[in-house]
């Protein structure tokens, strides 16, 4: 592998100043599978950090496109070329470009063409018809990691268990590229939806340690933070300080939008020790007199009221400026409170009337006037998955 890096690094000499420059032609030599590979080693640097190659690689692929068009016929008879076709369609290549070549030179498995033609022009059915039986370990390591990943966003919805594995494969047969960098952000999102922690955490870590600086950075931590969120990943709290060392790899802002929504999601679902845990982290991050701060402040106030701190965290919940706090937030914070004052309301008939009856049990707590708050504050069960949906922190 590091031999043909090498090998495409000195290809790409030439190729990569015209694309820089956006005005030299491409070189007018080179097989198309070498050329491919060129390509990939362009886009190896943008999982990288590479900005220039993120800017200069769409004009590389045009001069491909240029350089397939005009080769003669039969290059396309060696494999390895007609590889580099399915390879490019894959990569961001043109497939106006592809339609153009001559078909009946190509040396390629027919599913693999047409499936990855069918891919690249949104043909998703058809694109999942043809590459189903496809196994990537049995084909050549840069087609296989290719086709994996496609596999893995053809199947994300309908199997996702099969799209994990696809997407294991794709890291496995093209480690250290941007096939690799895409498949973990791909099957971040994946892996949280199948609530599987473990695999989350070593997922989120292999792209700290290897990619942090893509390009597509971003877009990774958009999937951790929905795979997060929509998943009771976070509401365990003998992981919480794991999740909170996985926070601390993204910016003040959005872990402080992060830790509200985990705070908010742990106390619709009752888990009022996550609730307190993920409210006092948002408060050490927000900024003084802010919205966030206010909110932080009432899941920190609502889990001490409702746990073993009553009256400071009562006395958290009235301090709130309401003003501040999402429209949303205002029926739990009113069934909350209310909730925690029947916590402590006297029985009826006051201590005269208690001192003639057996002592009182829960299940005579007088809740009834309460009812219309605590069924206010069941439905925001129901309300978790709206809250929770498409969240970007």
């Amino acid at each position: 592998m590091i031999r043909l890096l090498r090998r495409a690094a000195l290809l790409l000499l030439p190729l990569t100043a015209a694309a820089h420059a956006l005005a030299q032609p491409a070189p007018q030599s080179g097989e198309p599978y070498e050329l491919v590979r060129a390509l990939q080693a362009v886009q190896d640097g943008i999982a990288n950090g590479d900005t220039a190659a993120h800017g200069s690689h769409i004009a590389l692929i045009r001069q491909i496109g240029e350089k397939f068009l005009a080769a003669d016929p039969a290059v396309w008879s060696n494999p390895q070329n007609s590889q580099a076709v399915v390879i490019y369609l894959l990569s961001g290549g043109a497939p106006q470009v592809v339609r153009k070549l001559p078909r009946d030179k190509m040396n390629v498995d027919e599913r693999l063409f047409n499936g990855a033609l069918a891919y690249v022009e949104g043909r998703q059915d058809e694109a999942r018809e043809l590459l189903k039986d496809v196994k990537p370990r049995t084909i050549p390591s840069g087609l296989g990691g290719q086709v994996a990943l496609v596999q893995g966003a053809l199947f994300a919805r309908a199997e996702a268990s099969l799209a994990i594995e696809r997407l294991d494969d794709a890291r496995l047969l093209l480690p250290g590229t941007l096939v690799e960098e895409a498949a973990l952000r791909r099957e971040i999102l994946l892996v949280g939806q199948a609530e599987d922690f473990e695999k989350f955490e070593f997922l989120t870590l292999a792209y700290i340690r290897h990619y942090r600086n893509s390009i597509y950075a971003g877009d990774f931590w958009q999937r951790f933070s929905s795979g997060l969120t929509q998943s009771s990943l976070a509401l365990d709290e003998r992981r919480f300080a794991r999740i909170a060392t996985l926070l601390e790899q993204i910016d003040r802002t959005s872990r402080v939008k992060l830790y509200l929504v985990i705070a908010r999601a742990a106390m619709v679902r009752g888990r009022l020790a996550v609730t307190r845990l993920a409210g006092e982290r948002a408060l050490t991050l927000s900024a003084d007199a802010s919205a966030d701060r206010e909110r932080a402040h009432f899941f920190r106030g609502a889990s001490r009221a409702l746990t073993d701190e009553y009256d400071g965290g009562l006395a958290e919940l009235k301090a709130l400026d309401r003003s501040k706090l999402p429209e949303r937030d205002i029926p739990l914070l009113n069934a909350t409170v209310q909730l925690a004052l029947d916590v402590r309301k006297p029985f009826a008939g006051g201590p005269a009337a208690a001192a003639d009856k057996p002592p009182a049990t829960p299940a005579r707590l007088d809740l009834a006037s309460s009812t219309v708050t605590l069924a206010r504050a069941q439905k925001q069960l129901g309300e978790l998955e709206l809250l929770t949906r498409d969240r970007r922190p």
